[in-house]
C-alpha cells in the first residue's frame, strides 16, 4: 500500500489517518494538510479496490485492505475517512478499538445504497454505474468526478482540482470499492461504537440524499459520544472547497473529547536561515579545507557497492559544491541525478563546476521539493547533522523514496570536537561548539516513521592541526562555525580566548593539536 507519514510542524497534538474515497487517492487532502499539520502527525494512504491505478494481481478484498492501513498507521490514531472512506475508518474501529481512538467521517453514508427505510443512492442508478464501470473504467470515473463536483458553486474549478494521478490506468479492481459500497451497512455499527464520532456532512452535496442528517440524528439519537453536522455551503468535495473549515471543525471536536495531547515542539537549536548563509559564503573556499568531508564521503561510497539497487533517479542531499557528483555518475551512469543543497551558493556553484550537467535544487532536507515515490537511491554525506528534527527528515525520506530505496548518509554525532568543546568549557559556561544530534536520538526517530528500517554505526576520524587557530580558521572557512541560537552574542573576550587556547594545549601528543570527529554511518531502508 502507498502511503506518506507526514509529521507535524509544530507540536504534535495527535495521530490522524486520513482515508479517501471511491475514485480517489491521497492527493484529495492536499488542500487540508496546511490547516492540519500545524499540531497533528498525518498518514495518507491510496487505497487499492478505491484509488484508480493501484495495480493488484487480484481483487483486493476488505478485510486485507483494513489490514493494510493498520500495518501503515500508528499504533493508536484518529481515523478521519471521506465518502467510501469514512465507511472504512467506521469498519476499523468496530473490529479494532484498541487502534482508533476517534472516528471522523465527511460526506459518508453508512448505508450508501438507498432501502426503504434509509436514504440513499437508488439502488439501480448504482447498479447502472457499476455496469458502466465495468465496460469503461475511465469514462465512468469522468462521470463520477460531475457526480462529486454536483451542487458546488464552482464545479468547473474543483473538477480540475480532483485528483487525476493512475486514471490512465483504472482498471476492474475498482469494482472492490463498489462492492464495498452495495453491501456495507454499518447503521448498527455506529451507535455501537466506543470511540467519539463526528459525521460531517455537506450543505451542496449531489452525491448523498438530503435527509441523511435527519436519519443520522434519529440513529445516534441515544449516542452521547456522537456528533452530526452540517457543513454550510460545501458539497461532496469538501476537503477541497472548504478545507480550512473541516479542518477547523476537526480540532474543536478532538479538544471537547479530550484528544489533543498537550504540545511539545521541539527545540530548535539550529536557524536554517543562518546555517544556510553561513555555507552560501563559503562555497567558493570551501573545498580547498574539506579533507575531513571527502575522507568521509569517500567512505560513504564504498557502501554503496553492497547495495543491489541501480536507481533510475538519485539524489544528493547536501550536495555542497557538487564534489561527489563525478564518482556518483560514475558509479551510476544511467540515473538522474539530483543534487539538492539548502544553500542556495553551494547549489550555484555546483551548477557551475558540473556545466550544466544534472538537475540542481534548493531545499530543506526537512521538507523535500520533490514527488512522493520519485527517488531509488538518496545520498547524503555530512549534511544530516543540520536537521533538528529528523522525524520529518526520516518521514521525507520514506515518502520520496521509492518502495524498496534506500539512502546511504553520514552525520556528525555529539563526541564531534570533544577536545575543542572541552577547552571552552574551561573558560566559560557559553555554547561555543555546534551541538549534534545523537544516534540513540536518531535511531528513536526511525522508529516513529511507519514503513522503514535504519541501520546506525559510528566511526571516529581525527583531524590533526599545529594550532588551535588554524583549526577555528578551518571551521569558518567551511561554513561550520558555531550557529547554535544560544551561541554568545558579540566577540569573545580576548582573556577568554587565551583560555581556551591554553586549555586546547593539554591535548598536543607528538608535536600536534587532534580534533576528532564523531561520524555516525546510516543506512536507511524503505519497504
Amino acid at each position: 500500500m502507498n502511503f506518506e507519514y507526514l509529521p507535524a510542524s509544530g507540536g504534535a497534538q495527535q495521530e490522524l489517518v486520513l482515508l479517501h474515497g471511491w475514485g480517489s487517492n491521497r492527493e484529495i487532502w492536499r488542500s487540508l494538510l496546511a490547516p492540519l499539520r500545524p499540531w497533528a502527525n498525518i498518514t495518507l494512504v491510496d487505497l487499492p479496490g478505491c484509488a484508480p491505478g493501484c495495480d493488484l494481481d487480484v481483487q483486493p478484498q476488505l478485510a486485507q485492505v483494513l489490514a493494510a492501513i493498520l500495518d501503515c498507521s500508528p499504533t493508536k490514531a484518529v481515523y478521519l475517512g471521506w465518502s467510501l472512506g469514512g465507511q472504512l475508518a467506521v469498519e476499523l474501529a468496530a473490529r479494532h478499538p484498541e487502534r482508533v481512538a476517534a472516528v471522523i467521517t465527511l460526506c459518508s453514508n453508512p448505508r450508501f445504497v438507498a432501502t426503504t427505510d434509509w436514504p440513499g443512492m437508488d439502488a439501480s442508478r448504482f447498479s447502472a454505474f457499476r455496469a458502466a464501470v465495468m465496460t469503461d473504467p475511465g469514462g465512468a470515473l469522468r462521470r463520477f468526478d460531475s457526480l462529486q463536483t454536483a451542487g458546488a458553486r464552482q464545479p468547473r474549478r474543483l473538477l480540475r482540482q480532483l485528483p487525476r494521478q493512475g486514471r490512465e490506468r483504472a482498471s476492474l479492481q475498482l469494482l472492490a470499492g463498489l462492492q464495498w459500497l452495495a453491501t456495507l451497512d454499518q447503521r448498527i455499527r455506529l451507535p455501537a461504537l466506543t470511540q467519539p464520532q463526528l459525521h460531517l456532512l455537506a450543505e451542496h452535496d449531489g452525491l448523498l440524499p438530503a435527509g441523511l442528517e435527519r436519519s443520522l440524528n434519529a440513529l445516534l439519537l441515544n449516542t452521547p459520544s456522537a456528533r452530526v453536522q452540517v457543513l454550510a455551503a460545501a458539497s461532496h468535495v469538501a476537503p477541497l472547497d472548504a478545507p480550512d473549515t473541516v479542518a477547523r471543525e476537526i480540532r474543536l471536536f478532538l479538544a471537547d473529547a479530550g484528544l489533543l495531547n498537550k504540545s511539545s515542539s521541539p527545540t530548535q537549536t539550529l536557524a536554517k536561515r543562518d546555517v544556510a548563509d553561513s555555507f552560501s559564503r563559503a562555497a567558493s573556499l570551501y573545498d580547498s579545507v574539506a579533507k575531513l568531508q571527502r575522507d568521509v564521503g569517500a567512505q560513504l561510497l564504498t557502501s554503496l557497492d553492497q547495495l543491489q539497487i541501480v536507481p533510475t533517479t538519485l539524489l544528493d542531499l547536501g550536495c555542497g559544491t557538487g564534489y561527489f557528483y563525478p564518482d556518483l555518475r560514475r558509479l551510476y551512469p544511467g540515473a538522474r541525478y539530483l543534487g539538492l543543497d539548502l544553500a542556495q551558493g553551494m547549489v550555484e556553484f555546483a551548477r557551475g563546476r558540473v556545466a550544466g550537467e544534472g538537475d540542481w535544487l534548493v531545499g530543506d532536507a526537512e521538507a523535500l521539493p520533490l514527488a512522493a515515490n520519485s527517488v531509488d537511491l538518496v545520498f547524503s554525506s555530512l549534511a544530516v547533522q543540520w536537521c533538528y528534527r529528523p522525524e520529518h527528515l526520516f518521514a521525507e525520506l520514506s515518502r520520496v523514496l521509492r518502495p524498496g530505496g534506500c539512502c546511504v548518509f553520514t552525520s556528525l554525532g555529539p563526541d564531534t570536537l570533544c577536545e575543542l568543546r572541552t577547552a571552552w568549557a574551561a573558560v566559560d559556561s557559553h555554547q561555543h561548539v555546534n551541538n549534534f544530534i545523537p544516534a540513540s536520538d536518531l535511531a528513536s526517530a526511525a522508529r516513529r516513521v511507519p514503513g522503514i528500517q535504519l541501520e546506525l554505526d559510528n566511526g571516529l576520524f581525527r583531524m590533526e592541526y599545529q594550532r588551535v587557530r588554524d583549526l577555528l580558521s578551518e571551521l569558518k572557512t567551511l561554513g561550520a562555525h558555531n550557529m547554535n541560537r544560544d551561541r554568545p552574542a558579540g566577540l569573545t573576550s580576548r582573556r577568554a580566548m587565551q583560555g581556551m587556547l591554553q586549555a586546547y594545549e593539554t591535548w598536543r601528543e607528538d608535536g600536534v593539536l587532534p580534533a576528532t570527529y564523531d561520524v555516525i554511518f546510516g543506512v536507511l531502508e524503505k519497504a
